[in-house]
């Protein structure tokens, strides 16, 4: 097959897909051997990547990790049935409007310090006296050189949502779930990704996705070929819109997200879009953060690694650890992954949730100040917060500073009202109720 890269590029690649397929469970200690004298050649490189299709999976390897649906469903302990009938028409505005503001708060909570290690935003923090974290970062954490590009994230400072993956993606797959309905294919969504998203605007497993797509590749091999970041965070972060549109039904907002991420995304990188698009469906109609949990769990395999690290984290809230305890703890076991896996920042995800205890200011920044990719988790966490307190129950001083406008580098969605797009979230919704009540 046809290669976009340059012989470093392509090295870099192959090199990162020895890493993900040892992950994985697949013994490539032959070539790795093999890789450190390989030609520098593009045509010895392919042939070497095709090679590595004959990795075995070694046999004490635990976990089992399909990435078809049927698999998926085939290995989840105790899906839900589903909960609609206790969804409150009411309350759907609220709470919609909640999830929307509470992902772009989040978001912006996190951003400045995207990348940072907890050590370093716990001692940025302690030298100013602002541990720990209670709302935006002030500009007294930052160094003047940094403050160039982060004054406009900082307490006082803020004036809006800035552009963000985070939230492109939130608003691309409204748009798509208004213009598509609830039929919406993987081949849909990637179409909607050439129409609509810049590719210089994505990152990691996306970019490798669309530029499959662009070469004429369609899925689930988009997901595949040459995309050794399948298992990264990307399709986690995608995962809000389904839930919005689905409350009360965590299954078929699981199923939507499966579309969604069989894009980009294999095993753990699709199961991190199913588990927080089914906590957000749940979060309309149940309290129990532990409930609400179980609930995401209930929707991936329970033979997953995804599933056993976040099996933990509930075990370590059931020991009374506090908040910190859990999050050296999920540096201890999970820092292996890169800062951007799904796992480990899904593990910190959850963490926010339930060591956040039904307080919304607590659970965001409970989740940033774990660190690795900080702008996603405290958006995963605020939006499912967002839902669970409604609009009304997230403070003032975190929400009046985004004046109801978002920046973004979606085709004909720049500087977009927060308040129209979760009107968008709540007429897919009503509709979605209207079929099924």
């Amino acid at each position: 097959m046809f290669t976009p890269f340059n012989v470093n590029e392509l090295r870099r690649l192959i090199s990162d897909e020895l890493k993900q397929l040892e992950e994985e469970g697949y013994d490539v200690t032959r070539f790795k051997e093999d890789f450190v004298n390989i030609k520098m050649e593009v045509s010895e490189l392919m042939r070497f990547y095709f090679k590595l299709r004959e990795a075995p999976l070694r046999s004490d390897y635990p976990f089992v990790e399909p990435s078809s649906l049927a698999q998926i469903h085939a290995l989840c302990e105790g899906r839900p049935k589903e909960l609609i009938d206790k969804v409150r028409k009411d309350s759907l505005h609220d709470k919609i409007l909640g999830g929307w503001v509470g992902r772009c708060i989040g978001c912006m909570i996190g951003k400045p310090v995207e990348g940072w290690s907890r050590e370093k935003i716990m001692n940025s923090l302690r030298k100013i006296g602002e541990y720990p974290l209670n709302g935006y970062f002030p500009e007294r954490a930052f160094t003047e050189e940094e403050l160039r590009w982060k004054r406009a994230l900082t307490r006082g400072n803020i004036t809006q949502v800035e552009r963000d993956d985070d939230i492109d993606y939130t608003i691309l797959n409204t748009i798509i779930l208004n213009e598509k309905g609830f039929d919406v294919t993987t081949k849909d969504i990637g179409l909607y990704w050439l129409s609509k998203l810049p590719y210089n605007m994505v990152y990691t497993a996306e970019r490798m996705a669309y530029r499959n797509l662009v070469l004429g590749i369609e899925p689930p091999m988009t997901a595949t070929y040459l995309n050794p970041y399948r298992e990264w965070i990307g399709a986690q972060i995608r995962a809000d819109a389904w839930g919005y549109a689905c409350p009360g039904a965590p299954g078929k907002a699981a199923e939507l997200a499966y579309r969604d991420a069989c894009l980009s995304h294999t095993k753990n990188g699709i199961y991190g879009e199913m588990f927080v698009s089914a906590m957000i469906a749940a979060a309309f109609v149940l309290d129990d953060l532990e409930e609400i949990v179980k609930v995401g769990l209930s929707e991936i395999p329970k033979t997953s690694r995804l599933h056993k690290a976040i099996s933990q984290v509930i075990e370590w809230w059931h020991e009374g650890l506090t908040w910190e305890e859990a999050i050296d703890n999920a540096i201890n076991h999970y820092g292996r992954y890169s800062p951007v896996h799904t796992i480990n920042n899904a593990v910190l995800v959850t963490i926010g949730i339930l060591w956040g205890e039904g307080n919304f200011r607590k659970a965001v920044t409970i989740a940033v100040m774990g660190g690795w990719d900080t702008d996603c988790n405290g958006a995963t966490v605020g939006s499912i917060y967002g839902v669970l307190c409604g609009y009304k129950g997230i403070p003032r001083d975190l929400k009046s500073p985004l004046n109801n406008r978002i920046r973004s580098c979606i085709v004909g969605f720049d500087n977009v009202k927060i308040s129209e797009m979760a009107s968008i979230s709540e007429r897919i919704a009503l509709k979605f109720l209207n079929t099924k009540i």
